[in-house]
């Protein structure tokens, strides 16, 4: 597929999907099964029109991946309600950290019982499986700022934190595979790649978020006409967390969410409003209301993550061959769906006091998708043997697969159930 092809038809693409916005959102569809259909068409499972291999192309699929999930958890941690609660915060901490390491264990259990793993590539498929998607999950994520229901707004924190929290379960993998030092006895695993990483991680991030606001907020209010680059400074921040991060070995999807949130809340603390509109006061006529970074760059940022769900569900549409529905890979899929990660939800949030009919969706919605993706090029990139990292590929693309197609075809019918309810 030629350079001109591929601008052709991904204009075409985009074109088609700007001009039909309305009437797609009409079908019992969401624009990433779209897309996928489109790359199942042109890929090796029908025309063989364009063919992408992962394994080749580890490094950009790896970039790629990493950045769009990098703006998805930011503008995820921007949604968050103001302001963070314990009662509010406790079922997604709990889904993000309790039930994501329940989900790592029992996949990491079928993967070595019922496909015969070794216990390292077992818990390393475990690690990158487990953790729900914050890119391909726009249908049941939080809405907009203030957007108060607790499911979407679980499912969505739940997504921006355990992004961050399954890096130790993924560094575990690579070590026991022999890719990664653990330490005497899993020392170091324990305190380098699981307590600082996760504690510097989340205190890195609400520093960045704090200051930004904080600097923001000062020249605005000596000046309220003070020209300043939201957009740019969004990017800023993500950029300066994230390479912070990775300086001090901490886990830089976490910092970047903390920071999202942190800017968020530190904004509307200062300007002493709700983040309910409801519960907005009307400005006086000469002082209109303070701009915000964490709104003026939202719009910003989800652009360039629908932008980079578009290419990345295209290139996993092509990479499937008609034999990639192999027993072995939707038997996988089947069991995270319908009972690793179902049942790791529901005994997660026993011990909280969350309605059973949450508890059943989050349960089935834990879409997997781009985060999974960038885990599994992660680990590529340090050093998998070929054959388990065939076996990886094949096994990862088709749960993501069926999820964008199980999820897809539910989505709209449950929510407006329980919208009913």
């Amino acid at each position: 597929m030629t350079t001109a092809n591929w601008f052709l038809g991904l204009g075409a693409l985009l074109l088609t999907m700007g001009f039909s916005a309305a009437s797609v959102r009409k079908l019992p569809l969401t624009t990433s099964m779209i897309y996928l259909a489109i790359g199942l068409v042109i890929g090796p499972t029908l025309l063989n029109a364009f063919h992408f291999n992962p394994l080749q192309q580890s490094h950009l699929l790896e970039i790629v991946t990493e950045v769009a999930v990098l703006l998805s958890l930011f503008a995820a941690g921007m949604k968050m309600p103001v302001p963070v609660t314990r009662a509010r915060w406790r079922r997604p901490v709990l889904l993000a950290f309790v039930s994501m390491s329940i989900t790592v264990g029992v996949m990491a259990l079928f993967g070595h019982y019922a496909l015969g793993m070794s216990v390292g590539a077992a818990v390393l498929l475990g690690a990158i499986l487990a953790p729900t998607d914050p890119v391909l999950a726009s249908d049941i994520a939080v809405r907009h700022p203030g957007d108060q229901d607790r499911l979407r707004f679980s499912l969505t924190c739940e997504a921006g934190m355990n992004d961050g929290t399954a890096f130790p379960f993924v560094m575990l993998g690579l070590g026991l595979l022999g890719l990664h030092e653990l330490g005497s006895f899993g020392t170091q695993w324990l305190l380098q790649d699981l307590l600082w990483a996760t504690v510097a991680a989340i205190g890195l991030g609400i520093a960045g978020g704090v200051l930004v606001a904080h600097g923001a907020w000062a020249l605005r209010q000596q000046n309220r006409d003070h020209d300043l680059l939201d957009d740019f400074l969004g990017l800023g921040l993500i950029g300066t967390v994230y390479g912070l991060s990775l300086y001090l070995h901490a886990w830089g999807f976490l910092a970047v969410f903390s920071a999202a949130v942190a800017l968020r809340q530190t904004e509307y603390r200062l300007t002493g409003r709700a983040a309910d509109p409801a519960q907005l006061q009307t400005p006086a006529v000469n002082h209109p209301p303070a701009r915000r970074i964490s709104e003026s760059s939202l719009a910003f940022k989800e652009q360039l993550e629908r932008l980079a769900e578009v290419v990345l569900v295209l290139l996993v549409g092509c990479t499937l061959f008609v034999d990639s529905w192999s027993w072995r890979a939707v038997g996988t899929a089947l069991f995270l769906m319908l009972l690793a990660r179902p049942l790791a939800v529901l005994a997660t949030l026993s011990l909280s006091r969350t309605p059973l009919r949450i508890r059943l969706l989050s349960g089935w919605f834990g879409v997997r998708g781009i985060g999974s993706l960038y885990y599994l090029m992660f680990a590529i990139e340090h050093g998998l043997d070929e054959a388990l990292a065939l076996e990886l590929i094949h096994l990862t693309l088709i749960v993501i697969t069926l999820s964008i197609l199980l999820h897809g075809v539910t989505v709209r019918p449950l929510l407006r159930r329980y919208a009913r309810v």
